[in-house]
């Protein structure tokens, strides 16, 4: 099955637009008097598209494919960075040498159970489907680069939204280290590591098993379960970009691999929607082409 989902959305963007490598210069070459000029310098957007495999939802053990739209850019100062299915905005200038923060809105619809066709087991498919969320709330970071060498990058941050929809009606925080460093001037790669925690409400809505269910024969009822929030998850990804002109700095074609594993905690992994019917481990991969200009 091929459905519109963004998981790895976030992963695919840090390839496409790689400013803190575009600022510098090829490893095998000395480093000029100054940062030389790049096609990220000014305004700037990234685009691209991607085709992942993971989870039909959060604790499946069935895996679909995925079509993963990307955009990304720079507006006058105003970084624009996608989200699992929304955005985020940066408002805080960067400095051109040194630390650097982060921090303005963000906004994410998070759609897990919503369409009864994406999800693969008959069984969980007849506990109904969810009403998406729309989350808004914010996100904050901080970046340290020249670590291990001239050209990497260390980046911690944490994203935070409530549901404004109706939908679970709580919230989430996600916490998240990104080191980044390139192979070469058109090589590059990424490890990140990151956690979720939810609310109860959240909780209560993705992983509660309600006693009784009219839509399913006794035989098929799963025991009724009542989760409560706190660590949701844990995750680490490992991307690998290449820019096909063989120049990261000035645009043009990048094509981008992934291969994530996240490991479902708590009520999220003791539900019986994951430890009967589906998989507290969660994998995928995936496959991008982007072009920034």
């Amino acid at each position: 099955m091929i459905r519109t989902a963004s998981i790895a959305a976030t992963i695919f963007a840090s390839a496409f637009a790689m400013p803190t490598f575009a600022q510098q210069t090829e490893i095998e070459e000395p480093l000029p008097a100054g940062p030389p000029e790049t096609i990220f310098d000014g305004d700037f957007l990234s685009v691209g598209i991607g085709v992942g495999y993971n989870a039909s939802y959060s604790g499946s053990d069935d895996y679909n494919i995925n079509i993963l739209p990307i955009v990304q850019g720079s507006l006058g100062g105003i970084d624009i960075n996608p989200r699992p299915a929304g955005v985020a905005v940066d408002l805080v200038p960067d400095p051109e040498r040194g630390v650097s923060f982060s921090a303005g809105p963000m906004f994410r619809l998070r759609s897990d159970r919503a369409d009864v066709e994406d999800i693969n087991d008959d069984i969980v498919a007849a506990y109904g489907e969810l009403d998406r969320a729309v989350e808004i709330g914010g996100t904050v970071g901080v970046q340290f680069p020249q670590l291990l060498n001239p050209f990497d990058s260390l980046s911690v941050n944490v994203d935070a939204a409530w549901d404004v929809a109706g939908a679970h009606g709580g919230m989430f925080w996600s916490p998240s280290v990104t080191y980044f460093t390139p192979l070469s001037r058109a090589t590059a790669a990424s490890l990140s590591l990151s956690a979720t925690f939810i609310d109860d409400d959240l909780a209560d809505y993705y992983f509660t098993v309600p006693d009784a269910n009219p839509a399913l024969p006794a035989e098929d009822l799963l025991p009724g379960f009542q989760a409560e929030g706190g660590l949701q998850s844990l995750g680490v990804n490992l991307l690998l970009a290449q820019d096909l002109s063989g120049d990261v700095t000035d645009g043009g074609l990048s094509i981008v691999a992934i291969g994530g594993w996240s490991v479902l905690q708590g009520d999220a992994a003791e539900t019986p929607f994951t430890s009967i019917r589906g998989n507290n481990d969660q994998y995928f991969i995936a496959l991008g082409l982007g072009y920034t200009f």
